[in-house]
């Protein structure tokens, strides 16, 4: 497959994704919920997990919020490839995918699908919004407690 055919077939699953989202919603219940800004383009997201009962996977993903179609596809990919796994799992995958948007590596094959971000490296200015949902989630997955109504983070200080 040539490069043309690749970049339009990445085009065609981001804005797929962002028109058709999958993980659109609140999870039930709420067992960590982590609000999102990308103050450079005004990206916001609302995320919420749901965990097993030992809290040490994650069964559930939802978003909501508001953004473009490469921030919104981005968190929709992820919440799909992401339930089912360790806390640990699911930690490791941030940072393949923010080596990813550094243009360092991809995710293996039995993640390939998220792999349709990685033309996003090329255009620095939207780094940030593919990388919000990821930042959102790492914020999530990182607090310790109940759920709480939580600050925004902001990724505005990444690359």
């Amino acid at each position: 497959m040539n490069t043309t055919n690749l970049r339009d077939l990445y085009q065609q699953v981001i804005l797929e994704h962002y028109k058709k989202p999958k993980h659109r919603g609140k999870t039930n219940p709420v067992d960590r919920y982590q609000k999102g800004h990308n103050p450079s383009c005004g990206d916001t997201i609302e995320l919420t997990l749901q965990l097993d009962p030992d809290g040490e996977r994650v069964t559930d993903i939802k978003f909501e919020g508001e953004g473009c179609a490469i921030a919104l596809a981005s968190v929709d990919l992820m919440a799909g490839a992401l339930v089912g796994k360790t806390i640990d799992e699911a930690l490791d995958a941030i940072g393949t995918f923010q080596q990813m948007m550094k243009g360092e590596g991809e995710f293996p094959k039995e993640q390939r699908k998220l792999n349709v971000m990685k033309g996003v490296a090329q255009f620095p200015v939207r780094i940030k919004c593919a990388n919000l949902g990821w930042h959102t989630l790492k914020a999530a997955l990182q607090m310790t407690g109940e759920a709480k109504l939580a600050d925004f983070v902001s990724n505005e200080a990444e690359l």
